[in-house]
């Protein structure tokens, strides 16, 4: 057996069916380096298990939402050829997931949140684990949560690095010499051993901890693209799949809203220089991305990306004239509600700065009372409606005649909040919610699609 470890993450259109699992199966097979499998749920189930933890249903709708989720992983285990050996733990999952959506309190209690939306993972891990056997391999169903170990902040928990290292030695380290452990992302738990999620999209960071708790020379993201793109392809056909990429630059895209990336899959990744591939399960012969520490290429220009659903809040006081402490008092209460602040702007006496605001995210909770507190000591202004825009690429603070290529492109539109990064791979602007595809298409084609 190869020494060498590669762990494999599959996204939930990966898992989405007996298929499409079938062909993960193969990557996995092909590969003997690949001794662990990080699953996600299977598409569409998080979504359900989310409108059931968050969303007032009447009895009935919780009915209907469960019915639906059943239906998926009945379809799956159906197809099994030894679907009678996983039934029982199968059903086991499923009566868990009806008592959490009928619990009285599942609205009001993130600790039960988290328990019900962990529950899209199990289901699909015990699918997988047998798909593998059912083709040759020896694998084995391990619960991540003995070994990826959180703070308690339900829905959006912060890894313990140093015990994650410790507990994957002491648990998983021993599984690899005889099977393939396939396991759950996105779930962890805390040292009460209580359920705990790492936000949404936490599948992609579960299996970076995982590579770096175990030392992996390389880990796979498995989705349904082929690597990372100039630009969602969503928005225009012309975008182009990367070859490579810095670390730095899939972090600032990952942060700014590249869906394929987490935005802190990263961060393991560089701390233990593993190299990230990133590629299509259902196209694995068409090649992907690479994500390594130097790329041979720094291109000015590398991609541009697109987060939705931002707010902004602009803070004002007279006081501010010639005040000092009052961006201290405002950065500290952001700071102690854990908000992450992407652009600030600054006037005499005013600050403005920008948020992530999806709807049912920890963010949107902490945001109303973050708010609530500035209001004790100023006067707070909220907008929203506005996605940012962020073009990313190499020594852009450096290179002539960067930023004018990019505000050319944008001529027509109205920026409200304009920045460049701190480090010398981004700029970054707030856009209105309606304009943001059309500036995204004209900067592609501006910057991407003319021969320069």
């Amino acid at each position: 057996m190869s020494k060498a470890l590669t762990i494999a993450k599959f996204g939930g259109t990966s898992v989405a069916n007996y298929e499409a699992m079938q062909n993960c199966a193969r990557i996995v097979t092909n590969n003997l380096s690949t001794r662990i499998v990080v699953v996600s749920a299977a598409a569409g189930v998080t979504n359900y298990l989310v409108q059931l933890a968050h969303t007032p249903l009447t009895q009935q709708q919780i009915e209907e939402v469960c019915a639906a989720i059943t239906k998926i992983e009945l379809t799956i285990l159906e197809k099994l050829p030894n679907a009678v050996s996983i039934q029982p733990k199968l059903d086991d999952l499923l009566a868990e997931l009806r008592m959490l959506a009928f619990h009285e309190e599942i609205l009001k209690r993130d600790d039960l949140k988290d328990q019900l939306l962990s529950l899209g993972e199990r289901m699909s891990s015990l699918l997988f684990a047998e798909v593998l056997l059912e083709q040759g391999k020896h694998a084995i169903n391990f619960d991540v949560r003995k070994v990826l170990r959180t703070d308690s902040e339900f829905g959006q928990a912060a890894p313990n690095l140093e015990k994650i290292a410790e507990q994957a030695e002491a648990y998983l380290r021993p599984e690899l010499d005889n099977a393939i452990v396939v396991t759950q992302g996105f779930i962890g738990a805390d040292e009460k051993g209580r359920t705990t999620t790492l936000g949404r999209g936490g599948s992609d960071f579960t299996a970076a901890l995982l590579a770096e708790g175990m030392r992996a020379e390389i880990c796979e993201i498995w989705t349904d693209v082929n690597g990372v793109f100039t630009t969602d392809p969503r928005i225009t056909a012309a975008a182009r799949p990367l070859p490579e990429l810095s670390f730095e630059e899939a972090a600032e895209m990952a942060t700014f809203g590249a869906k394929v990336l987490h935005p802190a899959t990263m961060e393991p990744a560089l701390r233990k220089n593993v190299r990230v591939f990133v590629g299509s399960s259902k196209e694995p012969e068409k090649g992907g991305t690479w994500l390594v520490k130097d790329c041979q290429q720094e291109p000015s220009f590398r991609a541009i990306t697109r987060r939705k659903e931002q707010v902004m809040v602009t803070v004002k006081t007279p006081k501010m004239m010639y005040a000092q402490g009052f961006l201290q008092q405002v950065f500290a209460i952001i700071a102690k509600h854990k908000l992450s602040v992407d652009l600030v702007t600054t006037s005499e006496i005013a600050v403005s700065f920008t948020l992530d605001n999806p709807a049912n995210s920890v963010a949107h909770r902490l945001n109303k009372e973050t708010i609530a507190e500035l209001e004790t000591i100023c006067e707070v202004k909220v907008e929203e409606g506005f996605d940012l825009v962020t073009v990313v690429g190499n020594h852009m603070h450096s290179a002539k005649g960067v930023s004018s290529q990019i505000f050319a492109a944008v001529t027509d539109f109205n920026l409200r909040m304009i920045c460049f990064g701190a480090n010398p791979h981004n700029i970054s602007f707030l856009v209105n919610e309606n304009d943001s595809s059309e500036i995204v298409k004209v900067l592609h084609q501006a910057l991407f699609e003319t021969e320069r």
